[in-house]
C-alpha cells in the first residue's frame, strides 16, 4: 500500500498504522522462527532437565525419610529409657514405621 502512495499523500495516522503493521509483521516472523526452533528439539533439553530434577527430588525425599526415621528412633530410645517398660509402646513403633515405609510407592 505504501508503494502506491507517496509519503506526502499519507496522513500521519495512516503512516503510523503502516509502521505498526510493519512492526507486527516483524514480530510475527521472529515468533515463527522461535517456534520452529522450539519445535525442532525441545524434548532432549526438557527431558534432561526433568531427569536432573527427578534426581534432586529423590535425594531430598531420601534425606527426609532418614530424618523422620532418626527422630522416631530417638523417641523410642528416649521413651524406653524412661524406666517404665510399657512407655515405649505408646508411640510410633519403629518396626511399624519401617513396614509402612516399604509399602510406599516412589
Amino acid at each position: 500500500m505504501a508503494d502506491h502512495l507517496a509519503e506526502e499523500e499519507l496522513t500521519p495516522l495512516q503512516q503510523e498504522v503502516l509502521d505498526e503493521y510493519d512492526r507486527l509483521a516483524t514480530n510475527m516472523k521472529k515468533l515463527a522462527s522461535l517456534l520452529d526452533h522450539l519445535a525442532s528439539n525441545p524434548s532432549t533439553d526438557i527431558l534432561d532437565g526433568l531427569r536432573d530434577l527427578e534426581r534432586k527430588t529423590s535425594l531430598a525425599f531420601t534425606l527426609l525419610k532418614a530424618s523422620v526415621y532418626s527422630i522416631v528412633l530417638q523417641q523410642e530410645i528416649d521413651w524406653g529409657a524412661g524406666g517404665d517398660g510399657g512407655a515405649g509402646n505408646e508411640g510410633v513403633d519403629v518396626e511399624d514405621e519401617l513396614a509402612l515405609d516399604e509399602t510406599m510407592e516412589y
